[in-house]
């Protein structure tokens, strides 16, 4: 079995659970509101938005990681794939 195709499923796996976590995020932040407590007493919504903020910050290293090694897959197939094609050629 050729790099190609190995690379090609691993790259779509990556970028599967890449995406996967982009739509949990948006489906995180789409109900957090930008609001200011001055209060010193902690209120529901207050509970609710440091939730929130805290699941995001809780996963966006992982996105980030992700998202990296999606751009690298993409590059080093298309890398492997003008290279075979350049040798083809010849």
């Amino acid at each position: 079995m050729s790099t190609i195709p190995v690379m090609l499923i691993i790259w779509g796996v990556v970028a599967a659970c890449f995406l996967a976590l982009l739509a949990y995020r948006g489906q995180l932040t789409r109900y957090e509101e930008d609001q200011l407590f001055l209060g010193d007493q902690e209120t529901n919504e207050q509970q609710e938005q440091n939730e929130i903020v805290r699941k995001v910050n809780k996963i966006a290293p992982v996105i980030r990681v992700l998202g990296f090694a999606a751009a690298a897959m993409t590059i080093s197939i298309v890398g492997i794939f003008t290279y075979d094609a350049w040798q083809r050629l010849r």
